[in-house]
């Protein structure tokens, strides 16, 4: 057996690593969103931000 064909299949690690890297990458991301929502609602709770400005219809006179 040559050394490239050991060296091209480690245990399955490099494989692992193809699954593990997005699922923390997107774990992350979502905690990162929550941390900041969690935020925003607790400034909107305290009255130290206004709440996004609402769209309202136009009105054809």
């Amino acid at each position: 057996m040559s050394s490239e064909l050991v060296f091209a299949h480690q245990g399955g690690w490099d494989e692992a690593l193809l699954v593990v890297g997005p699922l923390i990458i997107i774990g992350g991301l979502l905690h990162l969103a929550n941390r900041r929502l969690k935020k925003r609602l607790d400034a909107l709770d305290d009255g130290r931000a206004a709440p996004p400005a609402a769209e309202s219809p136009a009105v054809d006179q």
